[in-house]
């Protein structure tokens, strides 16, 4: 699996990919909470999209939110990533509250959301250098941070074309490249492969893979893909009606929905039904951004 690839060196940092046949995840002696939540909730009205949510996602693993349209996962990340205000209850990321410390908690997160980020009409390294400026890299290491990006992510040979010139797979690994620059301590991704074809989709699995081996990153996405989850997860905590209501590895969530089950078989049973039908691919710029507009409609 796409995660299981790290250094010695980092052995005691970060996690090793789970396996399949086990069912205890493997951490490290000094497994640390890096996100804690405590009775999180949001309500939007008389609506409760995230209901007295308890949360712990250990520093260096990757952690997979899945549920059905509606099941509040979009609006947890939003709250972690800081742009939408609890109306209960606490989190803290690398120990800042979300709310008394969200300055401090933008500066060690980053965030890859459903919705278009990268600009069209500038390069990919024009991009980059817009997003270096905000996360305050210093001057001095832009160069070459971005040529570091560039390189990881497979675009260097592309870095100066226009970004409506990307296929949507270039696009969503710029985005990614957007979001690391200033090596942060947690990254969230919000669908980070929604509407590309399989090809590019692996390809950003591996781009994933290689950000958390690199950095040591704890990364937490959400995903519509069960085939997604499987292979870059460490964990995987399934959502219903504002709360996650199982979490384990695979194996674990496979083993509680009965002998036997497959990992669709425990979606169902956990989450309420069957994962929705997939978005139209798209790959030139504008069918990239009409495809997460209506994938973003529907949640």
């Amino acid at each position: 699996m796409i995660c299981g690839y790290i250094a010695e060196s980092d052995a005691e940092k970060i996690f090793s990919m789970p396996d399949r046949n086990n069912a205890t995840l493997l951490r490290p002696q000094s497994a640390e909470a890096i996100i804690r939540t405590s009775a999180l909730t949001r309500n939007f009205g008389t609506l409760v999209a995230v209901d007295r949510l308890d949360l712990e996602v250990f520093r260096g693993e990757v952690f997979g939110l899945l549920g059905r349209n509606g099941a509040g996962k979009s609006t947890l990340i939003k709250m972690l990533t800081t742009l939408l205000p609890p109306s209960a209850g606490t989190a803290q990321i690398a120990g800042f509250d979300i709310a008394a410390k969200a300055a401090d908690v933008r500066r060690v997160i980053g965030y890859v959301p459903q919705a278009l980020s990268a600009d069209g009409d500038l390069t990919g390294y024009e991009n980059l250098l817009v997003f270096a400026r905000l996360y305050d890299v210093p001057p001095r290491e832009r160069s070459a941070r971005i040529q570091d990006a560039l390189v990881l992510m497979g675009l260097a040979d592309s870095a100066h074309r226009l970004v409506k010139e990307y296929s949507g797979g270039m696009i969503r690994r710029l985005e990614i490249a957007q979001s690391t620059l200033h090596w942060p301590r947690v990254l969230f991704l919000d669908e980070p492969t929604v509407g590309l074809d399989p090809v590019a989709r692996r390809d950003v699995w591996g781009m994933i893979g290689q950000l958390r081996q690199r950095y040591g990153s704890t990364i937490v996405l959400t995903t519509h893909y069960l085939e997604e989850a499987a292979e870059l997860c460490d964990r995987i905590g399934i959502m219903n009606k504002g709360r996650i209501v199982v979490i384990g590895t695979v194996a674990e969530l496979e083993d509680k929905a009965g002998g036997g089950s497959t990992l669709d078989e425990a979606f169902a049973k956990y989450a309420g039904g069957t994962l929705e039908a997939d978005l139209t691919v798209g790959t030139a710029y504008a069918a990239t951004s009409l495809t997460r507009r209506a994938a973003d409609r529907t949640r």
